[in-house]
């Protein structure tokens, strides 16, 4: 959808299965310029947004309020217990009362995406999902911008995820599986991989692009030309697994030094917060090889890159 800062229909950033590859290029590419510098003026001057996060965040919420301030709107924040949702108010009548009062509203939830639809239910305000419990979409826009401000491209790379297949994993899987010549790899604990409808999608995007998108249960025979290693926290924010023994599923998928040294010539990704000696060891985290906190700070220029992609003129 188009959008207008002074009204009119909004795009809306919620799952990246609603955004064709041109525009997640445009996406990338608008990040990667903010991230050399090119702030291109203020291009939500006079918007408000609205920042409303239900579960915890640092790395997001500090991105998309300071890339908000930066990009020239105002911020209205939201707590867990600010609204009258938990009072009973009906989702789609506080979408009606924030549409008639904000541009953008960037809403990290606890369920699935429904909700967020549902906000976006309206065509005078954007709705950017700052991650939900099925996908984490503009923690992808901060990968692609990492991987394409390390290695100048993203066709042809070669990435292994280590993990669940969470939330990440799988905005992860519905971006690079986009791009001609990826490899990607996703190396999950049985039972904990992607879900089937993101793997039909994945497969979907990958015959039409060119790129290999393979999921296996275990670490073995790793890649030796990867180029990046990435995982994430066994716990994901905010949820909690059913089997009171997971841990024992994930203790062999720890990204360690034998794991880097499988893959010599690779980067190490993580979406942080990190827990070292549980996903990764401190070695690994604080090591050489680890672009993770870079990582973290390209989160500012992606969510400036979603502020002005949904919102602005």
């Amino acid at each position: 959808m188009d959008a207008s800062a002074g009204g009119g229909l909004r795009r809306h950033l919620i799952s990246l299965s609603d955004v064709d590859t041109s525009e997640l290029d445009r996406l990338v590419g608008t990040s990667v310029e903010y991230a050399a510098g090119g702030w291109g003026g203020r291009p939500l001057d006079g918007a408000v947004v609205g920042v409303y996060f239900r579960r915890t965040s640092t790395r997001t919420r500090t991105a998309f309020s300071v890339a908000a301030l930066r990009l020239g709107a105002q911020i209205v924040a939201y707590g867990p217990d600010d609204l009258q949702l938990n009072t009973g108010e009906t989702v789609e009548d506080t979408a009606k009362v924030f549409a008639g009062m904000l541009d953008g509203l960037v809403a990290r939830t606890a369920g699935p995406t429904t909700e967020l639809r549902a906000l976006a239910d309206q065509g005078t305000m954007s709705v950017v999902n700052a991650m939900c419990a099925v996908e984490h979409p503009t923690q992808a826009l901060a990968d692609l911008t990492t991987m394409t401000r390390k290695f100048g491209r993203l066709e042809g790379l070669r990435v292994v995820y280590v993990g669940e297949g969470n939330s990440t994993a799988v905005a992860l899987a519905l971006a690079l599986s986009r791009y001609p010549g990826v490899r990607l790899e996703l190396r999950t604990p049985l039972g904990y991989g992607l879900d089937p409808e993101t793997t039909l999608r994945v497969k979907e995007y990958a015959a039409v692009s060119g790129a290999a998108v393979e999921e296996r249960h275990d670490l073995g025979e790793l890649p030796g030309d990867a180029d990046v290693v990435y995982t994430t926290r066994w716990q994901t924010t905010g949820s909690s697994k059913a089997d009171a023994r997971w841990r024992q599923a994930f203790e062999p998928f720890r990204v360690d030094g034998a794991v880097m040294a499988a893959c010599p010539g690779a980067v190490f990704m993580h979406d942080l917060p990190a827990h070292r000696g549980e996903e990764v060891t401190a070695e690994v985290l604080d090591g050489a090889r680890s672009i993770a906190f870079d990582q973290a700070n390209n989160k500012l220029y992606s969510a400036m890159a979603a502020l002005k992609w949904c919102i602005a003129r």
